[in-house]
């Protein structure tokens, strides 16, 4: 054995010896219920970072179920990633003076797929670096021919149970990316702004955005408002224009706001466009879809938002409209993905209805068909359910699913597909063999940022398209931030390719350091000390397995029966009889605490027994019986225990390091059967 455990030689040798045994791809053994997980696709945005590498608790689960014995399905595959792909293609267009539209579509799409084809290649590789026992021959996409129609026939079947309209309102808009967005899509921060009093005759109104005045068709009090109630039926002049629009009441006007008046423009505000609806007010628009005035801003057309707001401010204040200016901080919606700030438009869209499908959702989890761990996310999960808004599934991308619908040139919104992944991926429609033994899928395990994005859609449609659901458990691990405390993100490229770090430390190392001590659901920081610590903890690993292989090599006992029968006819000291017993209580507890989701607790429970139980204290302990050449048979009973001790040890370490274990394991024990096919400890009581 080397002097030191060298990653960078090791660890590609291991993922071709897995990759020619074939370790990942199980039977479908009928008489053996299996475990399935379904890698969370990522998306083909150019390469992961280090926040998909909590990917890990997945391959835990994984790891630990095949030893179990148990015919274990990890399911690889890749999002096609719609809005996200068509922003970075457009952004490398941009950078040689161009847009998607002078390229073309035919061009702009060659384009899309040949970066999402690059990305999925070099995202299985990084898949490959860190050691996910993942089965290759089943890998998916949701762009391929395949899954296309799953998402075809999942259309076709909502529209047919009417669950699937098209309807002209107000949505999210991002003029960037000059596409509509979800309501998850659009991100509310908190900015500081400008809060404008304007005179609109005998009232006064107060607005953050002035310059869609010209869209007001109304101004609206609450009933129980006194201060204006008299003017309730008659018309108010309009600022800088010649028209003269209503005094309404309604409801919905929070009197304690401002001035308590509002004035109502529906095709530019949410809570307007209620308003609007019930009243049967006529809907102007004053910003287009580009983010620019329109005609009916007069001499203002064509300008940008910011700049036409700066020039009708001060046109407002020539007139002395404005009372008084003050600064307030509000929510802003942004577009996730380009960070723009988003514009409320009317636009004719495709919608789900999903009441009735988060209907079954939520009684899926309530009646414990679906457990949510950790448990405090169920709460949050009926929340959203019982106050969901109909789902905008159209896009006005090129890159994605075309909806199926004749002169339909709108995309699919790609968490519709992906909503699909635990079913397309098995095969369905198709009532295929895999389908069959593999679904229901064990667990989903992913962020919980995304737990309304994709888990909850995931439930829904597969529960309304299959009647079973998706997946018995939700687990829901934290985010890896920066040391900012920001996501990481490829879009926004924030983060770091794990390569890099793969290349320096291993890929052990970070993978033990990204559970170490994490609770279920807590956010995850990584800072390159606890890397390099797991890195060397490897080392330990490394020396305390070369300190025994050596002395089995010098003292020539050939001790492969190191198991517990064999050990039990040992004449055993009490340092033996210790070690055993700590073994036993260490088995017990990273089982239990892997059965129970607690992957943090379950790695510090065999790090702290191989670090100090066996390696500060045993090793240390047995040193003086192994170099006793006077007692040849008290030599040969330490090494087993050692090597009885090592084995255990390296079969609990390798859910969590499967490189150097596996190394260990089979390159220098020489064991006929490899590590990552071997039998899990039992517990003992």
């Amino acid at each position: 054995m080397d002097k030191r455990y060298q990653s960078q030689k090791t660890e590609s040798q291991i993922s071709l010896l897995w990759e020619k045994k074939n370790c990942f791809t199980p039977a479908t053994t009928l008489d053996k219920k299996p475990f399935v997980i379904t890698l969370p696709p990522p998306n083909v945005t150019g390469g992961l970072h280090a926040g998909h590498a909590m990917y890990t608790i997945e391959d835990i689960m994984v790891r630990f179920s095949r030893a179990k014995g148990k015919p274990t399905l990890f399911l690889p595959g890749f999002d096609h990633a719609s809005i996200a792909v068509e922003y970075l293609v457009s952004k490398h267009i941009r950078q040689e003076a161009k847009t998607k539209l002078d390229l073309g579509k035919e061009k702009f799409l060659k384009q899309a797929r040949h970066f999402a084809q690059e990305s999925r290649n070099y995202i299985r590789q990084q898949l490959k670096l860190l050691g996910f026992s993942l089965d290759w021959s089943r890998e998916a996409y949701t762009m391929s021919p395949e899954y296309s129609q799953a998402v075809t026939a999942a259309f076709d079947h909502l529209k047919k149970k009417g669950l699937i309209y098209q309807d002209n309102t107000i949505v999210n808009w991002c003029p960037d990316c000059q596409t509509v967005l979800s309501d998850l899509e659009n991100e509310y921060q908190e900015e500081k702004g400008q809060l404008y009093y304007i005179k609109y005759g005998p009232l006064t109104i107060a607005t953050t955005r002035p310059e869609t005045l010209f869209a007001d068709v109304a101004v609206a009090i609450h009933p129980d408002n006194k201060q204006y109630q008299h003017l309730v039926g008659q018309k108010v002049p309009l600022p800088l224009t010649n028209r003269k629009i209503p005094v309404i009441t309604d409801k919905a006007v929070d009197p304690e706001f401002a001035t308590g008046a509002l004035k109502i423009t529906p095709a530019h505000d949410e809570l307007d466009w209620q308003i609007g609806k019930r009243h049967q007010l006529e809907t102007l628009i004053a910003i287009d879809k580009k983010g620019k005035l329109t005609k009916i801003a007069g001499s203002y057309q064509g300008l940008e938002t910011k700049k036409a707001r700066e020039s009708i401010v001060n046109k407002l204040k020539k007139q002395k409209l404005i009372t008084k200016i003050t600064t307030i901080t509000h929510s802003v919606g942004h577009c996730q993905r380009c960070g723009t700030i988003t514009e409320p438009q009317i636009s004719l869209q495709w919608f789900v209805k999903t009441k009735p499908l988060a209907k079954k959702a939520i009684e899926a989890v309530k009646k414990g068909k679906i457990e949510i761990v950790p448990k405090h996310f169920a709460k949050i999960y009926f929340h959203w359910l019982e106050n969901i808004h109909d789902w905008c599934i159209s896009r006005q991308l090129w890159w994605g699913h075309k909806i199926p619908i004749e002169g339909e040139e709108d995309v699919l919104d790609t968490w519709f597909s992906s909503s699909l992944w635990p079913i397309a991926t098995l095969g369905w429609p198709k009532k295929t063999v895999d389908l069959n033994y593999f679904y229901p899928t064990s667990v989903r395990e992913t962020g919980y940022d995304i737990l309304f994005f994709w888990v909850a859609r995931e439930i829904m449609m597969c529960l309304e398209l299959t009647k079973q659901v998706p997946f018995k458990t939700v687990y829901l691990h934290g985010l890896v931030r920066d040391e900012r405390g920001q996501k990481f993100s490829k879009t926004k490229g924030i983060g770091f390719d794990p390569v890099e770090i793969i290349k320096k430390h291993g890929a052990d190392s970070l993978r033990m350091a990204l559970v170490f001590g994490n609770a279920p659901g807590a956010d995850v920081s990584l800072p390159m000390e606890k890397i390099i610590s797991m890195r060397n903890f490897g080392n330990k690993i490394w020396n305390a397995a070369r300190f025994i292989i050596l002395n089995q090599n010098n003292l020539k006992f050939n001790i492969k029966k190191s198991n517990y029968a064999s050990i039990s006819k040992l004449q055993l000291s009490p340092e033996d009889q210790k070690i055993i017993k700590k073994l036993n209580q260490t088995v017990n507890s990273v089982t239990n605490n892997i059965e129970k989701y607690r992957f943090g607790q379950a790695a510090e429970n065999i790090y702290n027994f191989f670090w100090h139980d066996f390696c500060d204290i045993y090793i240390e302990q047995a040193k003086n019986r192994l170099y006793n050449q006077d007692s040849p048979k008290n030599q040969a009973t330490v090494l087993a225990v050692l090597i009885f001790i090592l084995k255990n040890s390296l079969i609990l370490l390798h859910p969590f390091m499967p490189f150097i274990t596996e190394e260990i394991w089979t390159n220098q024990l020489k064991e006929s059967k490899l590590l990552a096919e071997s039998d899990w400890p039992e517990k003992s009581n």
